[in-house]
């Protein structure tokens, strides 16, 4: 009966090396978070890759080349969306990589609070700006409103009065925006991928 014994044990021990390793990769893949030090406050986003991989992957790697450091919230539209990380301090537009791929049907939706990706009418065309949604703006969500909707990919889990605050500023003109763009600048002076405890 030895013989049979052993390949039951092992079986249990490779169920048991298998699960484990299922647990660290799923650790692994956990959720990232950006913490964004702007001149109104801090906020921190949590981003989701399980859903937007390659908007994700590319919103990090944009945070990893400082990218968005010393840029503005350049279009603040209170009751719709705060948007940023395009424009430095002097509303020069900063150089891009590639545009990503829309991940717009992902389930996620652009509700108060949820990160997601700005575009032109080229649904294919996000490269490093974004936006909060500071109300819920089914109007954004695939298909809609132009067949391809805007897609989703995190939500900010702490700072929600940072963001409050910056929805509420006085806009006007300023650089080559005609309405829309804070009177008092708002910088982000930094976004920094924070290391899990």
């Amino acid at each position: 009966m030895k013989w049979i014994r052993f390949p039951v044990a092992a079986a249990f021990a490779l169920a048991a090396a298998m699960q484990f390793f299922a647990l660290t990769e799923a650790l692994a893949q956990e959720a990232p978070r950006v913490k964004f030090v702007t001149s109104s406050g801090d906020f921190v986003v949590e981003l989701y890759p399980d859903k937007a991989p390659k908007t994700v992957a590319n919103f990090l790697q944009y945070v990893k080349d400082k990218h968005y450091d010393g840029t503005l919230f350049h279009r603040v539209i209170d009751n719709f969306m705060v948007q940023g990380g395009g424009y430095d301090s002097k509303y020069r537009q900063k150089p891009t990589r590639p545009p990503v791929a829309l991940e717009a049907s992902n389930g996620l939706k652009n509700e108060v609070g949820t990160l997601a990706m700005a575009r032109t009418s080229d649904p294919n065309s996000a490269t490093s700006q974004f936006f909060i949604n500071v109300k819920d703006n089914a109007m954004l969500n695939a298909p809609a409103p132009d067949g391809f909707g805007y897609t989703v990919f995190g939500k900010v889990v702490s700072g929600t009065e940072t963001i409050q605050k910056i929805k509420s500023t006085a806009t006007g003109a300023a650089g080559p925006f005609a309405s829309d763009a804070p009177k008092t600048p708002i910088l982000i002076n930094s976004a920094t991928l924070e290391k899990k405890s």
